[in-house]
């Protein structure tokens, strides 16, 4: 998910770009970025698959064919040389790239159930009121006894979709 030598994505330092790579090389760029040193979060997330009557756990990219990057010009520069990437996006605002991502990765940490939701929300903004996700602001799509909450990236027009009691919810907007 993370560069070894980072612990969170807060660490990282330099400018975030959003590396569109080829379909499926989102692991493949990730090691390469890792062997570069260059810094990257991959969010990544659990599902069961069957092969051959067998159940299998693996990892899946939450956004796939997306891996952000940070980093200089010449990390840029050593992203595109793997050939795994067919575009880098430019990231324009920042701050709000990198508020989105530590959401997501502190969603992904705390062992939260959440999945891809490849659509733009649409619903009231709200915010976690407690618990382990405390302070994370997202469009909630779905209310009943339990909410569903999307966090939003913008960039990408799409986010993570978790479900939280509706009690913990306040809104923001």
């Amino acid at each position: 998910m993370l560069p070894e030598n980072v612990n969170t994505l807060a660490e990282l330092t330099g400018r975030w770009w959003v590396a569109h790579t080829k379909s499926r090389f989102e692991k493949s760029f990730a090691w390469d970025m890792l062997r570069r040193d260059v810094g990257y979060f991959l969010p990544m997330i659990e599902k069961v698959k069957i092969y051959s009557g067998k159940k299998r756990k693996v990892l899946i990219p939450l956004f796939p064919s997306y891996v952000f990057v940070c980093g200089s010009e010449q990390d840029r520069y050593n992203a595109l040389a793997t050939n795994r990437i067919c575009r880098m996006i430019d990231v324009t605002d920042q701050q709000e790239l990198i508020n989105e991502l530590l959401a997501i990765e502190k969603t992904v940490t705390s062992q939260a159930e959440i999945e891809p939701y490849p659509y733009p929300p649409k619903g009231s903004k709200c915010r976690i009121a407690a618990g382990s996700l405390k302070g994370l602001e997202g469009v909630v799509i779905r209310k009943t006894k339990r909410a569903r909450l999307v966090l939003q990236v913008s960039i990408l027009g799409q986010g993570a979709a978790i479900e939280i009691d509706a009690d913990l919810l306040e809104r923001t907007d």
